[in-house]
């Protein structure tokens, strides 16, 4: 719990950085470039809550895999199973995070 909420802390403290002072601009002139920061702050979320919810999961699978595993060896095949469709998760991240730079 203590974890948590040091990430929610930072969290909101970066999202507070990202606060800045917005200027007119001339007519005529271009247009800022804040959709390619944009792209960059999601595809950075993306992988980012992808690798975070793979790195838990695995955790859990990887705890529970080695009890059944001590218990019976020859599950050990499903168990690498299992591990690898968690494993997954953080390569659909990647996968959205270039779709998304991609753009």
């Amino acid at each position: 719990m203590k974890s948590f909420a040091l990430l929610l802390l930072a969290t909101v403290v970066s999202l507070s950085a990202m606060t800045g002072l917005a200027f007119a601009a001339e007519e005529g002139a271009p247009a800022s470039g804040d959709s390619g920061s944009l792209k960059i702050l999601g595809a950075g979320l993306a992988f980012g809550l992808a690798a975070f919810g793979a790195g838990i999961g695995l955790g859990y699978v990887g705890s529970a895999g080695l009890a059944v595993i001590s218990e019976n060896p020859a599950l050990q095949s499903k168990v690498f199973i299992f591990v690898g469709m968690v494993e997954s998760i953080a390569i659909y991240g990647i996968v959205m995070m270039f779709i998304i730079l991609g753009q």
